[in-house]
């Protein structure tokens, strides 16, 4: 018997039994269940339970908030639960429904980004230190010694989609691996509007005089190719692997079992990637850059509605990025 299992088995208990748990999953501080109903959990029991530090319900999750040694916890619940698989994998058009629209999409976002919290963190810190310590004049920014700081804590924000990759395959049932790939090849450095445009003048150039404005240094099979910087992006990957994770679920039900293993990973990704670099990459690019904008905009109208947008939205500003234009 663990320590916390009695602590896990009354938790349990009290969310309404394994029948009445959908999906479990945990961020750093919290137990992050998804019920069946919950209204017959006994949220007073689990408010005043030893080891509990209380409950929350948002973004469609009974949240049982447990403490820095959550995984623990969590590791004995799902031995209570007999579950080994603690993949979230609960995305149907049912469960969408029942959630509400806001809510799933909040539901995604959290799965997206949980399993990176950490390390995302960890990587922040160390660019705080090195900012600084070159502040504080103990090395200069050329130095050998501010390259590897720098390296290791801007390299989690410069690959960036390569990570979002892997957690948005997850969350979205789609091969891991192939989540991956998509990641890395939008990072890859042949497709980069700044490593383009350090090459050579651009072919010609789109949209002229709009906030769409695009220069096309290249084309793919004699199609326009939108150049774009994919790194440190967070809403492309995401959109690209929503769409693979629908394109390799119609490949599964077509493809026979003999040759699946080869061509649907095959096909998923020479059809979501050429799509996502033509179409996907580029509208998901415009839309942020619309987004940004009118933040922009709202605030040079006035500072005071730009205030309260941003005191509403400043977790999915944060989360997309968008953080940057309030400074």
């Amino acid at each position: 018997m663990g320590k916390y299992t009695n602590l896990a088995k009354d938790i349990v208990t009290n969310v309404g039994g394994k029948e009445n748990i959908v999906s479990l999953k945990h961020c750093i501080t919290r137990l992050r269940f998804k019920l069946k109903d919950e209204s017959i959990a006994n949220d007073d029991i689990l408010n005043n339970m030893d080891g509990v530090v209380t409950v929350m319900k948002a973004g469609g999750q009974y949240q049982v908030v447990i403490g820095n040694h959550v995984t623990q916890v969590f590791d004995e619940v799902n031995q209570v639960l007999g579950i080994t698989d603690t993949t979230d994998s609960d995305n149907s058009e049912e469960n969408v429904e029942k959630q509400g629209i806001f809510n799933a999409f909040i539901d995604v976002i959290s799965g997206i980004f949980q399993p990176i919290l950490v390390a995302l963190s960890a990587a922040g810190v160390i660019k705080g230190f090195n900012t600084l310590f070159i502040s504080l004049h103990w090395y200069s920014q050329t130095s050998g010694t501010y390259n590897v700081l720098n390296a290791i804590g801007d390299s989690m924000f410069t690959f960036l989609p390569i990570l979002l990759g892997l957690t948005a395959a997850k969350k979205f049932n789609l091969n891991q691996y192939v989540g991956l790939i998509i990641g890395a090849s939008l990072c890859y450095p042949a497709i980069q509007l700044d490593t383009l445009s350090k090459a050579g003048k651009p072919l010609y150039t789109l949209f002229s005089g709009t906030l769409f404005q695009s220069e096309v240094y290249q084309s793919f099979l004699r199609i326009p190719l939108i150049s774009m910087n994919y790194t440190s992006t967070v809403i492309p990957v995401i959109l690209i692997c929503y769409f693979a994770s629908k394109v390799e679920k119609s490949l599964n039900k077509v493809i026979p079992d003999m040759v699946k293993f080869f061509f649907v990973p095959i096909i998923t990704l020479l059809v979501s990637l050429t799509l996502g670099f033509l179409v996907i990459g580029p509208l998901a690019t415009f839309g942020s850059n619309l987004v940004g904008s009118a933040i922009l905009a709202v605030r040079n109208f006035s500072p005071l509605v730009a205030g309260a947008l941003v005191a509403g939205f400043w977790q999915v500003l944060v989360v997309f990025g968008y953080s940057y234009l309030l400074q």
